[in-house]
């Protein structure tokens, strides 16, 4: 069991829970004193050492079951309740019905299930992967029950109805079997659905590298409806808490420094050579960001899900210090000290309202001037400046020695672009801003702006 509570974890952080090795620890040493006899108290015993905040219930209750589950479904054999000439009729009934049933009509009316095997085999067969998602994993059973002929099943018990009557068995025997096979067949289903939610669950945690995905994080923002909007913001709260268990994780790796090879030789000499002193690299540091946001309108839900994901992580950075620009430039730290991105709906309207600006107004020049006018103590050689824009200028002066000047004073320059860095469009400066930046992101969907901001903490 306690190998079992152990994966659980893993299922738990790579599904975006956040669970420390010390959380772990009592959660084994919890289950040891209160025992595992009592499901429903073995599963409260988990959840109070475990979870820690409302959001992370849903996935601590999706996976629980698949985790611990109860066994193979109790299925019902039919033949326990018949005599022996009916048993004989069902067998020669069945006999009489081979195809492509065969296998399905076996296992409902023996009550034996599918093995574990049998169940992937079908799922490969079915040309399907495992997914990512519980919303897949209903999709990849579904598709199993067609391969497996649930779609024929009642047209095939009918036949099987049929041939019964004309062999003589009597109404009450026959509709016997079919209850059976009808209660079996809703177990078999809940079976196969949980089977294929845990072997996609333990492939996911296999997968320590990756961030929580499903398909909607690979849809561009602009094209994202309202109720896929509020769908995906779940999403990045999971992901939040995944980005900020890797970023800890690294920390502890870290937690002496790597080791520094010039330095351990260099300090040896004054012991003839001998390396009586390891020397380490400092470790690095929480970085301290400053963002300039294009907020012009045909960005409004690229802004929004940004600082949603970069608010929620400030705890894994320093400092952050907010601009805002369109035709000028404004500072939104303290409009962002007063919104709360995990349950706000509206983040983007008063950040916009921040400056002055419209349609085909965007000017970063101006707003490099304003930030070098009146906020340049904001960077230091400490700071990660990232400008989050699709590098369009309106045909105004783009100011690209400022954005030199701002590269040269800061630790890093990152640029997060809500378009193809590398086409050129027509009113864009991108080529021009391109030489001063460290590195540039294409952020247009939630999956790019994630792995940029999970770079963007490794590299600090």
């Amino acid at each position: 069991m306690d190998q079992r509570v152990i994966e659980f974890v893993r299922g738990l952080r790579a599904a975006g829970v956040r669970v420390s090795v010390a959380e772990s620890r009592e959660a084994l040493e919890a289950v040891g004193i209160m025992g595992i006899n009592d499901r429903a108290l073995f599963r409260e015993t988990l959840r109070a050492t475990m979870i820690k905040e409302v959001d992370s219930y849903r996935v601590f209750d999706e996976l629980f079951p698949l985790y611990f589950q109860s066994g193979e479904p109790p299925l019902q054999s039919v033949f326990d309740d018949l005599d022996a000439s009916e048993e004989d009729m069902l067998r020669a009934a069945m006999q009489s019905l081979t195809g492509r049933l065969d296998n399905l009509l076996d296992w409902l009316m023996s009550g034996e299930p599918p093995t574990k095997e049998e169940l992937e085999r079908m799922a490969q067969q079915a040309g399907r992967r495992w997914a990512r998602d519980h919303r897949d994993a209903r999709w990849i059973t579904r598709e199993m029950m067609n391969e497996m002929g649930f779609q024929q099943l009642q047209e095939r018990l009918a036949q099987l109805y049929q041939k019964l009557k004309e062999m003589g068995m009597s109404d009450e025997a026959i509709m016997k079997i079919m209850g059976v096979v009808e209660a079996n067949q809703k177990m078999l289903t809940e079976y196969m659905a949980q089977q294929v939610g845990y072997q996609i669950a333990r492939d996911r945690a296999e997968r320590p590298d990756e961030l929580y995905d499903t398909d909607l994080m690979g849809k561009s923002f602009d094209s994202l409806s309202s109720s896929e909007k509020v769908e995906l913001r779940k999403e990045l709260g999971r992901m939040v808490n995944q980005l900020r268990t890797r970023a800890a994780l690294r920390r502890r790796r870290g937690s002496n420094g790597k080791f520094d090879a010039k330095s351990t030789i260099r300090a040896s000499q004054k012991f003839g050579g001998v390396p009586l002193e390891l020397k380490f690299k400092k470790n690095k540091q929480k970085p301290s960001l400053v963002l300039l946001i294009d907020v012009s309108g045909s960005l409004r839900d690229t802004v929004d899900f940004a600082l949603r994901l970069i608010y929620e992580l400030q705890d894994q950075v320093s400092k952050v210090r907010s601009f805002a620009f369109y035709r000028d430039l404004a500072e939104i730290t303290d409009i962002m000290g007063r919104l709360d991105p995990k349950h706000d709906d509206e983040i983007y309207r008063p950040v916009r309202n921040a400056v002055n600006g419209g349609p085909y107004q965007t000017d970063l020049g101006n707003g490099l001037a304003i930030f070098f006018e009146q906020y340049l103590d904001a960077v230091n050689n400490r700071s990660t400046v990232i400008v989050i824009g699709d590098g369009c200028n309106s045909y105004n002066d783009p100011r690209s020695d400022l954005l030199k000047e701002l590269q040269r004073r800061s630790k890093r320059l990152i640029w997060f672009n809500t378009e193809n860095p590398y086409e050129k469009q027509d009113d864009s400066d991108m080529d021009m801003y391109a030489p001063y930046c460290d590195a540039i992101y294409p952020v247009r969907n939630l999956r790019q702006l994630s792995t940029a901001v999970d770079k963007l903490l490794v590299d600090s």
